[in-house]
């Protein structure tokens, strides 16, 4: 990946920093993106090769501003999101409106700002990270499931429009990952996931990053507009 340029959302911690570690190591040049600078700046200088942007998803003029200062992007890792769960019968339309416009508008609106170059170049990777109860459903987050399903749909159409100018768009659907989500959760609870894992354990960001390294390289250039699962057997 030497010469190419990775952009990547949700760079500050979790499996974005993990996204970015790893496109690093491959050889990209990396922009680390996230809303809190501070943390931004620490996650950069560990990361050699790497500069940082401030981005808010939910902003369209601050993710304008974030390519504008980012310059040509060839890989673009969509991971940055958030949850406001609940149940739909109570659901506020604020929490919906939150969830969709960060994970799914703002995801579409980082797309656009990089598909000129992208064309131009004749050359790019779209990574998109979504969630296996994207494919799966879960009760509680009608608003989080909706927007990484919307993804997957997103991921699929912009594959056929782009397919011709050698621009690759896939998605990745991660199931539970162990992150700072995680770790705050009972004892009780993470057992009664990992009876729902066949490989009897959480998932680690780098899991998600091995699979971003290698659908960003020339060896998956023969893949798009698929959904690749890195879930340890829990939705098949």
């Amino acid at each position: 990946m030497t010469n190419r340029t990775a952009f990547v959302t949700g760079a500050s911690r979790g499996i974005g920093r993990a996204c970015a570690q790893a496109l690093a190591e491959a050889g990209a040049k990396v922009v680390l993106a996230a809303r809190d600078r501070a943390k931004l700046a620490e996650v950069s200088a560990q990361i050699p090769n790497s500069t940082f942007v401030e981005l808010d998803l939910a902003v369209p003029d601050s993710i304008k501003a974030a390519f504008a200062q980012a310059g040509k992007v060839d890989i673009l890792v969509n991971n940055a999101a958030i949850t406001k769960d609940g149940l739909a019968l109570r659901m506020k339309k604020d929490d919906w409106d939150a969830v969709i416009a960060t994970n799914l508008t703002g995801a579409f609106l980082a797309i656009q700002q990089v598909l000129h170059g992208m064309m131009k170049e004749r050359w790019g990777r779209i990574i998109n990270i979504s969630s296996v109860v994207a494919e799966a459903g879960n009760a509680g987050q009608s608003n989080y499931v909706a927007s990484k399903a919307g993804l997957i749909g997103l991921t699929k159409s912009l594959a056929q429009e782009m397919a011709s100018r050698n621009i690759t768009i896939n998605a990745i659907a991660p199931g539970f990952i162990e992150t700072d989500m995680t770790a705050v959760l009972s004892e009780d609870l993470k057992a009664k996931m990992l009876a729902q894992i066949p490989l009897k354990r959480l998932g680690k960001p780098e899991d998600v990053a091995s699979a971003v390294r290698f659908l960003a390289s020339e060896e998956a250039s023969y893949i798009t507009g698929h959904v690749l699962d890195v879930n340890g057997g829990m939705y098949m």
